[in-house]
This record gives C-alpha cells, structure tokens and sequence, in this order.
C-alpha cells in the first residue's frame, strides 16, 4: 500500500463521476506489448476472497519465458496450505558475480472490490477522461507490470548488467493475516532473493489538479503496522441493577487515555530531511514551527501548528488509534467483556513491545493489552544513501526536469519491512505520478493517468538500468 499524499478533499469524489470519454490513447509498439501484460494482469482478480495471485504469477512467468528466461531464472511458488496466494522470482544473471543482486519488488494481491459500489466493472480495465480505471491500475499492478516489462525487454535486448537483477511479484501485503509471499521468502529462500537493495512500492509524484508534475518522493524507512487488543473483563449481571464496575466504562477509560496521549517526537534521518527542505518551501506560522521543531522536538506550541497537517503529525511519531470495538452480550445485562483493537503505525527504531508497555500503562491495570498476531518486525531506518538517491535524482532530471525530489519516510506499511528485517535496505522509489485526491486508491473507482503510467514506467526502466549497470 503506497502512501504519498497531504490531506485528502473532497476532490475525491472526481473518481466517481463519469469522465467525458476521449479517444484511446495510441500507443508505440513496445508501449502496446506493456499495455498487453499490464491489462491481462489487471484483469486477472487478486482479492483474497476470489482471485488468484498464483494464477497472475504464472500469466507473467509465461511473459518471461518467451521472452527468452530459462526455466532456471524463473521460479514459481505457493504453499500447500494456501494454494492461490503464490507468486513468483525471476533472474537476470549479471557480469560481476561479486556484486550484489538489483531486487525489484511489487504485490499482486489486490483491495477487495465490490461491483455494486463502483462506476465501472473493477476487474475490466476500462479507459476513461485519460484515465486507466480498475481496481489495481495503481496499487500495486501498476509497477508489478513495470518491472515485469522491464525484465522482459532488458532480455529481449540482449541487455547484460553488471549486477544481477530479480524480480519478486508476491502475494498477500494488502490483507494482516493473509499468508506473506514477501514474509515466506525472507524467512525460507534467502538466497534466492539475496540482494543489496530493494526496489519498492512507496514513493512517487504528485500532480496538481491540472496534472502538473509537482514533487517527487523517495520512500527512505517506512514504520511497522502493528495491531493491539484491549480486553476489559466483568462477572456481568442483570442491568436493573448496575454497579461503578463495568467493562464498557472500563474500557472506555482506556481508549480516553490513549488518545489523549501524544507519542513523542523522533527524528530520522529521511525524517529530518523532509522537514528541512519542507520548512524551506513553506512560508507563514507553519514554516516557522517546522523549524522550531527540528531545533526543539519538545517545543509544544511548535509540535501544535505543524501537527495540524494530519500526515505532517504522523511523520513525527508513533500513532496508535481505535479501529474496531466490541461489548456486550445483551440489551438487559451488565457486560462482560469489552474489546477494542488499537492499530498503531510504530516508529523506525522503536519496538513493538515497548509500544505496548506504554500503551498497558496508559489503559490501567484493569484492562488487559494483548499483542495481536501477526507481530510485525522492528521497522529498520533506512539510510538516505548517496548511491541510491544520486542516481534517482539524475534519472529525474531527464524525464522530469525541474521536479524536486525529496526523501519521504512512509506513515503507512508495505512488505518492504521483512527485507530490512534480513538486513536489506529497502526503497520505496518515484516515477508514478498520482493525484493529489489519491487516485481512489484502497477505495472506489481506482485510476491511473495513462500518461503517468507510461512515464512512470520509462523512468523506472531508465533507473533500473542506472543502478545495475
């Protein structure tokens, strides 16, 4: 799930309207051979309750294949017990066997997407107002179908880099407890996804609400989803006659305690650089309190003003927040149990239990905190590495010149976290440019500009080739 967005508005509902129709774009040759495979993939349903991630990995093993991959540099997996939810790795060997391998990493598993809440079919690939509509155009097929293509055409070229490029399509990152294609290769095939850097879903661009290329982001460290439990317990009773003990009030408490409190403010190094050049584009109230926070992560009036931009407040720290409530077990009687599920977005570098013990503080003794599985490793800072963000920046000044790119730390979670936690970094690289209403993305009527997929799709080519070559 990518996250590179200010506050959404209520441009959003621009993605429910009918578009006016204008003609098809035409398409050069190879620019049709990516549509070809962009659309079969789009079009192949990846949700968790009726798709197949196996099926889509085996449609883009047989791309691979003709283009000209052995049987050897392409592997398909799955597991027994989940049998639809595979996805597959494919091999570029490289010159210098030294050097350590170029991963690029997309999901195929999709959002859920109902056909009777959207405008149009969601599994039809569907051109509209200059727009590709589907669920998936963005999230993530849209660069699962770019490094696929790319993989395909560097064959077709004869092309040798000098590292070695793999291609990991996985299954499972849009849904907690689906089983992880990402997770069971960390954890079982090392080796075969072994490399020095990753690839990812996580930047972006930004375009205005005339299309105009406004800025693009580097995802440099991104913070762990994690997901909590609290459970508040009472004999119960008829409710003619009510006592001061009572789970609902008690859990209540809890959840008032929890948010009022304010994790506080850390600063990483992609975090201190995207506030920095932030505070230097941003004039006002707003400019200065950026500024005073980075010379002052206590000032409290500063941490008011700029925490006011919802995003800008969950770059700072850690969030936790109630998603889900569940209580009682009759109109007539006192409760006797009483659960929420807190879900927070943990900071790089802070752990998954500590987040806890603060959290079972600040609900009480009388209420019980619980770690919800799946645990989700410690988030890893990433490096803001000169050999990664070069590159990227002069590969941006060719296809977009004049478009600042910034380091941006994700608030939200991708699968990028279970290569950091063997050690690979991870980024989350720019290219695809998307609205400053999110595209519908996660929710109706999912699109695409068709011209940002296809120059998304020949900056990544380029930026490939610039880091293996």
């Amino acid at each position: 799930m990518r996250i590179f967005t200010r506050a959404m508005t209520g441009a959003v509902l621009a993605g429910i309207a009918l578009q006016p129709v204008a003609a098809e774009t035409t398409l050069k040759p190879d620019q049709q051979a990516f549509f070809g495979l962009y659309k079969e993939l789009v079009e192949t349903n990846t949700t968790l309750s009726a798709g197949s991630c196996t099926q889509a990995a085996a449609q883009i093993a047989t791309r691979l294949k003709a283009a000209g991959y052995k049987d050897a540099e392409v592997t398909l997996f799955s597991v027994p017990d989940h049998p639809k939810e595979g996805g597959l790795v494919a091999i570029l060997p490289g010159s210098d066997k030294k050097a350590k391998a170029v991963l690029l990493l997309a999901h195929l598993d999709v959002v859920e997407a109902k056909r009777e809440d959207w405008v149009r079919d969601p599994f039809t690939l569907i051109e509209e107002g200059g727009y590709y509509y589907a669920r998936g155009s963005v999230d993530d097929k849209a660069m699962a179908a770019v490094w696929a293509d790319s993989m395909i055409r560097f064959k077709q070229a004869g092309y040798t880099p000098k590292r070695t490029i793999k291609l990991a399509l996985t299954c499972g990152e849009e849904t907690t407890f689906a089983w992880n294609g990402a997770q069971y290769l960390t954890k079982t095939k090392p080796d075969l996804i072994a490399a020095g850097v990753v690839l990812n879903e996580g930047g972006g661009g930004r375009l205005d609400a005339a299309g105009k290329q406004q800025t693009l982001a580097m995802q440099v460290g991104e913070k762990a989803a994690q997901n909590y439990t609290l459970t508040a317990t009472n004999p119960g009773g008829h409710s003619s006659q009510p006592v001061p003990d009572n789970a609902i009030y008690e859990l209540a408490d809890a959840l008032e305690a929890i948010r009022a409190y304010e994790f506080p403010i850390k600063f990483s190094e992609t975090t201190r650089a995207f506030f920095t050049a932030t505070a230097q584009g941003t004039p006002g109230p707003m400019g200065d309190a950026i500024r005073k926070l980075l010379a002052d992560p206590s000032d409290a009036a500063a941490d008011k003003i700029v925490s006011a931009d919802k995003t800008f407040h969950s770059t700072l720290r850690t969030t936790c927040v109630a998603t889900l409530l569940n209580a009682g077990h009759a109109e007539n009687a006192l409760p006797q149990r009483a659960t929420a599920n807190i879900n927070c977005r943990v900071f790089p570098g802070e752990t998954v239990e500590a987040t806890a013990a603060k959290l079972q503080e600040l609900a009480g003794a009388k209420v019980k905190l619980t770690i919800n599985q799946p645990i989700r490793p410690t988030a890893i800072p990433t490096p803001l590495d000169p050999k990664i963000m070069g590159p990227a920046k002069a590969v941006a000044a060719k296809h977009f010149p004049g478009v600042p790119l910034v380091p941006l730390m994700s608030t939200g979670a991708t699968d990028g976290i279970f290569f950091q936690a063997i050690g690979i970094p991870v980024y989350g690289v720019p290219g695809m440019f998307i609205d400053s209403d999110f595209n519908g993305i996660h929710g109706l009527n999912e699109r695409i500009r068709v011209k940002s997929l296809y120059d998304g799709r020949d900056y990544l080519f380029d930026l490939v080739k610039a880091y293996a070559g």
